[in-house]
């Protein structure tokens, strides 16, 4: 539905000054958008041609960490600019605007670049391409991005995000929820100007991932040498069942298994990290964004999981749901983060 002045306007009261100056340049009329929507480098391959040696996830990996990587575009004189949350998700109309150009980040892979000069310590990954996943939202989801890493260059290949609307709760509900959640990152005008029923969301999702070949919706099954990353078993043991319910869903095949980015911190440096900003305070890695803005955890966590393999840690699935019994899951570290 095409987005009138009238809708617009109400908005301005209640978004920070960085987001306010998008809406005047939202159109009101219809904005196309594919399926995929992730704003990729038209250069970049759909799907890049690696070669993975299996390593035995039980093999011993003794590491301490190494000085954090030099970020080739992140540098000390660099201006560090959020992201167009527009943007991520297809929808903005400021790409000509010099101020708006100024003001925000329109690459994903801006502060998730890697020196070449990182890479001679990684080992060979059994998988290809890592999904790193960080939800948003305790009674819904209210955000779902991804960002596609590349396990033999680190490179980010593309991204994934969406901000979701909730099924079962009343528009009052959801205006005070957002308001609670959103409006203290000034971006709660660009939730309720973009937020999509989740069913629509796992549609365009999973379009996505067809299109990067790492799964197929009439041949289903797991990804295609491809694995969530997500920091904790919250993500996907918990949340996107629930949701999955609440949307009167069946699970998708897609997540039937991860690595919760924890239980491999545990057993490749010895010892526990309970969260995102701790393991990003002991490697020595600057927080970027805002903590519990669902994008730019994401990206954190990205940058944890290229620390990683920069030090040689091998990242393989922590956790697999029991096929039988989808509301059973079996751990496969001996030691992780309970």
């Amino acid at each position: 539905m095409a987005l009138t002045i009238t809708r617009v306007l109400p908005l301005i009261s209640r978004i920070s000054p960085l987001y306010s100056s998008a809406l005047f340049h939202l159109l009101p009329i219809p904005i196309p958008m594919s399926s995929s929507s992730s704003i990729a480098s038209p250069s970049l391959p759909l799907r890049l041609a690696t070669i993975s040696t299996a390593v035995s996830a039980s093999q011993p990996q003794h590491s301490t960490p190494t000085t954090a990587p030099s970020y080739s575009k992140m540098t000390s004189q660099t201006r560090w600019k959020p992201m167009c949350l527009y943007f991520t998700q297809g929808k903005c109309t400021m790409l000509d605007d010099p101020m708006h150009m100024e003001k925000f980040n329109h690459d994903c892979s801006w502060d998730l670049q890697v020196d070449d000069s990182n890479l001679n310590k990684m080992r060979p990954q059994n998988l290809d391409f890592f999904l790193v996943l960080d939800l948003e939202g305790k009674v819904e989801i209210l955000e779902f991005p991804v960002v596609m890493i590349d396990a033999k260059t680190m490179e980010v290949v593309d991204f994934f995000h969406r901000f979701v609307r909730p099924s079962l709760m009343s528009e009052q509900r959801i205006n005070e929820y957002i308001e609670g959640k959103y409006g203290k990152f000034g971006v709660d005008g660009v939730w309720h100007d973009t937020a999509i029923p989740f069913t629509d969301v796992l549609e365009q999702f999973e379009d996505w991932l067809t299109q990067h070949q790492l799964w197929g919706k009439h041949s289903g099954g797991s990804l295609n040498k491809a694995a969530f990353v997500t920091c904790g078993n919250w993500d996907l043991k918990t949340k996107v069942p629930q949701q999955c319910k609440a949307s009167k869903l069946k699970l998708p095949s897609y997540f039937m298994e991860w690595i919760n980015l924890k239980d491999v911190y545990l057993n490749f440096y010895n010892r526990r990290a309970t969260g995102m900003m701790t393991m990003m305070k002991e490697l020595c890695i600057p927080s970027l964004g805002s903590h519990h803005l669902g994008f730019d955890d994401t990206k954190n966590i990205s940058r944890v999981l290229q620390r990683m393999l920069t030090d040689g840690a091998v990242i393989s699935i922590t956790a697999r749901r029991k096929l039988d019994r989808l509301d059973e899951v079996d751990f496969l570290f001996k030691n992780r983060i309970r």
